[in-house]
């Protein structure tokens, strides 16, 4: 009898245990899961849509007086405008490579347009598609080798920026790619508007005589007629990034996902791009994350495309070493901590294959922006404006129209010597000066700063490794397309 009520007495302690172990085991399950679960939201999705060739202020958003865009501004009232975002250099396929290396050009390799990044770079397929994302692009690529740009393809948006029309979008792949099981997501949505030929959108909402030019651009009736074509492609474009949002909204991933949008490089309008002048290399960027970035909130700190991924990365709570990019992480302005980032911007411009050689060097501290023409003693001439291939939709016919109306107007003669006789420095102080009509340079009231941005400029061309003049040549292009490149760090 007393080794059958100790026999019940173990069984019981014994079950007691497993009801315990039992209990334990759950608990720790469950706190695995809870970790697993704040590790994924540590890891945001992150969305880029991209314009294409979109002078950022034109957009209303930063004082554009003309063009219409309901879904930019809504963006806009809901995220971080950064009043201070720049870009390397103002062309499609550098800046791009600059955005997704997180170096800037003499780096990366990339800085002719239509030629390639050195083939040993990494960018953002590499560093996140290390840290579990899913790294895509739809749209426009515009950057090579594909081995240092692995990006998975995302169909649905047009990758040709030179098409007539624009082939018709949908979003059907870029809901599948939100959607899908399997890590968060990175994807690039690189639209090809107000890329020209501009074609797209409704012209007849902007008539030429009511369009309000911009003061940089000289005003003929063929300027405003081209004017109210670019205007329609920032509003059709402006659609595109509506549709996109509530593309992101249907998934569930609104809340979730860090939205950024920029307007790329300058306008083709004569000025802007293929030139390191304000409205060249500034660049328009809004960010947002509901409950993480700042709502309805705009910021005078100074960034650059090459910031972008390490911001990425640290928003993410991914690890890197410093050494890795050019750019440093601006999230704590993302995050609203702080309203200060870097104290210089820089730029840069070799006009070859666009046209003959002109290299440029820019610096920028915000206020004021210094601009070194390396062979000033040559005319400036960009191939595009010419207007002397096919039907004028890609070349088009204003610049023509400028030079013709220079005896009869004045103001557009001056407009047409700014763009192709350059003084060897320029100065600029974009607070009273945004669209860079005077120039200061030699100004004893601006020499001390005349002489910091300088210097600086002189220090961050020999940290590049730059040439100056001698790498904007046909060989320079040549051996960049074929991975040989002949300067820059990675060439020494």
């Amino acid at each position: 009898m007393a080794s059958i009520l100790l026999w019940l007495t173990l069984l019981r302690l014994t079950g007691e245990i497993m009801q315990q172990t039992l209990k334990l085991i759950a608990a720790t399950v469950l706190c695995i899961g809870a970790f697993a679960s704040q590790a994924l939201a540590a890891k945001p999705n992150v969305l880029i849509v991209m314009a294409d060739d979109c002078t950022h202020n034109d957009l209303p958003m930063y004082g554009g007086e003309n063009a219409k865009t309901p879904n930019l501004d809504r963006l806009a009232s809901e995220g971080l405008v950064f009043d201070r975002a720049y870009l390397a250099e103002a062309i499609c396929q550098p800046c791009r490579a600059e955005l997704y290396s997180g170096l800037y050009p003499m780096s990366n390799g990339c800085a002719w347009n239509h030629s390639a990044s050195r083939p040993d770079i990494q960018s953002m397929p590499h560093y996140l598609g290390a840290e579990g994302y899913r790294v895509g692009i739809a749209g426009k690529v515009h950057v090579q080798p594909k081995q240092s740009f692995p990006f998975e393809a995302v169909d649905g948006f047009d990758d040709n920026c030179v098409r007539d029309p624009t082939k018709p979008h949908q979003l059907n792949s870029v809901k599948e790619f939100m959607s899908r099981d399997g890590g968060p997501f990175c994807l690039v949505v690189a639209l090809v508007e107000p890329h020209v030929p501009w074609v797209m959108g409704d012209a007849s909402a902007y008539p030429p005589r009511s369009i309000k030019l911009p003061p940089n651009i000289g005003d003929t009736p063929e300027t405003r007629r081209a004017f109210g074509r670019y205007l329609a492609e920032i509003t059709y474009m402006d659609s595109q990034v509506g549709q996109i949002l509530e593309t992101l909204e249907s998934t569930g991933h609104a809340e979730d996902t860090l939205v950024l949008f920029t307007s790329e490089q300058g306008s083709q309008f004569p000025g802007n791009k293929w030139t390191n002048y304000n409205t060249g290399v500034h660049t328009a960027l809004v960010a947002r994350m509901p409950n993480v970035v700042p709502s309805g909130k705009r910021t005078d700190a100074l960034v650059q495309y090459a910031d972008v991924l390490p911001t990425i990365m640290e928003m993410a709570s991914l690890s890197y070493e410093r050494d890795w990019f050019d750019g440093e992480s601006f999230a704590d302005v993302l995050k609203g901590k702080s309203d200060q980032h870097r104290e210089f911007v820089y730029g840069t411009h070799n006009n070859v294959p666009e046209g003959p050689s002109y290299p440029i060097r820019s610096i920028g501290d915000g206020q004021y922006h210094y601009i070194r023409n390396l062979t000033n003693e040559n005319l400036y001439i960009e191939k595009h404006l010419m207007g002397v291939k096919g039907d004028g939709k890609l070349n088009n016919l204003y610049w023509q129209t400028w030079v013709f109306d220079s005896f009869d107007k004045p103001e557009v003669y001056r407009l047409v010597q700014r763009y192709t006789l350059r003084p060897a420095e320029e100065l600029y102080d974009l607070e009273n000066d945004p669209y860079e009509l005077n120039n200061l340079a030699g100004s004893q009231s601006v020499a001390e700063v005349q002489q910091r941005l300088s210097g600086e400029l002189d220090r961050w061309l020999e940290l590049q490794n730059d040439p100056g003049a001698e790498q904007d040549t046909v060989e320079s292009l040549r051996a960049a397309r074929q991975g040989k490149h002949r300067f820059g760090p990675a060439a020494d």
